[in-house]
């Protein structure tokens, strides 16, 4: 917790505004001062790149949006102005596209190391529940991004998406209709996607206060799972020691992302998008971005088409729930080794289900898909509570710095003899 600030300007200016905003003091007993478990690793560092790469979405976004307009008859040539007429504007679509990427793969990264570690788990329920719905955003925002350059892969994508939502008994029809604008996929649509692709990332900015205001009320999980008992050894200062390993992940972070948009720009581009939206030809294969793959494979293996968007909401709600699926008093897989397991057979799981979703549907490859979906399901809903009542765990340290202090006193007598 990072509890009352200690903050103390040394100016008279600085004490004024200070006894009448607090302001500094917030940022110095959240960011400063604010006490981190002494033993966090760089996969802690991933809430900084998330908090960079969202700041840089919405610079970028709104520097396009600027120059975007958002009809059918004119979206695409738009784009192709950005491209070509504006100073740079190659530059911003680039960041932009190309940062939505490294966007999800940061977000990834930080929820397989929050189911690896535990970090779902008591005091931290609501902290993970947030971080859900952060993604639930994050997954919206992405896919009316991807209709707003209105090639032919955006078209047929938005056709496809939205379409699901007739399957809902009664309402759905009437959903499709009013999300469309219309009685197909259209000039209104457009405009609905491109006004909510602009509103959501600041919502998503709003929940992201929400969660970094829970983190800060429970404090940070860590690699051994253990809460803090002594705050004089088990924890140090936010900065420097927390910022110097969060500045030094964002600076490899930023060379992958500068390396993406000056010599590889258009790999996580679809060349169909390339040709204008058609409602007469539409792409042979219609697939959504890289980081959607997976549910849209989840979609695709089920036969009966409610059941499939019944599948694919579930598969990103069930997340939500899994403080209360697994309720093993251990944290961290660390100490659990059946558990560790069966989590990297639920990564390949997750990896498989991504690239099929990728490919063709052929019977072989639905069937295997099909698997893959009961496993990624069973992964939560059988395997979570099964160990938790009967795995065997490794016996875990009584405290954070039992955990870590002991090495350090092993390799300095190792460097000294």
């Amino acid at each position: 917790m990072s509890g009352p600030s200690t903050y103390v300007p040394k100016s008279a200016i600085g004490r004024w505004f200070e006894s009448r905003l607090p302001l500094m003091g917030l940022v110095h007993s959240s960011f400063v001062a604010y006490p981190v478990p002494r033993n966090l690793n760089y996969m802690w560092t991933f809430g900084a790149i998330l908090s960079f790469m969202l700041v840089a979405q919405i610079v970028t976004g709104v520097v396009l949006a600027m120059h975007y307009v958002p009809s059918a008859t004119e979206a695409f040539s738009s784009i192709n102005h950005i491209m070509r007429d504006v100073n740079y504007g190659w530059l911003v679509r680039y960041m932009h596209t190309n940062g939505a990427t490294l966007f999800f793969l940061a977000c990834y990264t930080h929820m397989f190391r929050g189911i690896y570690y535990g970090s779902f788990k008591a005091p931290r329920e609501l902290l993970w529940i947030i971080g859900v719905v952060i993604y639930f955003l994050m997954a919206a925002t992405a896919f009316l991004g991807y209709v707003l350059p209105w090639g032919s892969m955006s078209f047929a994508g938005a056709t496809v998406i939205t379409n699901l939502l007739s399957a809902i008994p009664l309402v759905g029809t009437a959903i499709t209709y009013w999300l469309w604008g219309g009685y197909a996929v259209g000039d209104p649509t457009l405009n609905r996607f491109f006004s909510l692709h602009y509103l959501l990332p600041f919502i998503i900015v709003g929940a992201v206060g929400l969660h970094v205001w829970a983190l800060h009320v429970t404090g940070q999980n860590n690699p051994d799972g253990v809460e803090v008992k002594n705050a004089e050894r088990d924890t140090v200062a936010f900065t420097p020691y927390a910022t110097i390993k969060d500045v030094f992940a964002l600076s490899v972070w930023l060379i992958i992302y500068a390396w993406l948009i000056f010599y590889i720009p258009n790999y996580v581009l679809d060349a169909d998008n390339s040709n204008i939206a058609n409602p007469l030809a539409t792409p042979a294969h219609v697939v959504p971005e890289w980081y959607l793959l997976p549910f849209y494979a989840i979609l695709r293996a089920i036969p009966n088409k409610l059941m499939g968007v019944i599948a694919l909401f579930a598969s990103i709600a069930i997340l939500a729930f899994l403080p209360w699926l697994d309720r093993s008093p251990v944290k961290s897989a660390k100490y659990r080794p059946t558990y560790r397991f069966f989590f990297w057979v639920f990564v390949v799981i997750c990896i498989g289900l991504g690239w099929l979703g990728s490919q063709e549907p052929t019977e072989g490859l639905t069937l295997i898909a099909r698997f893959l979906t009961v496993g990624y399901f069973g992964f939560f809903l059988v395997i979570m509570p099964l160990l938790s009542f009967t795995e065997k765990t490794k016996p875990i340290p009584a405290s954070i710095a039992d955990a870590v202090l002991p090495k350090k006193a092993d390799a300095t007598a190792a460097a000294q003899a």
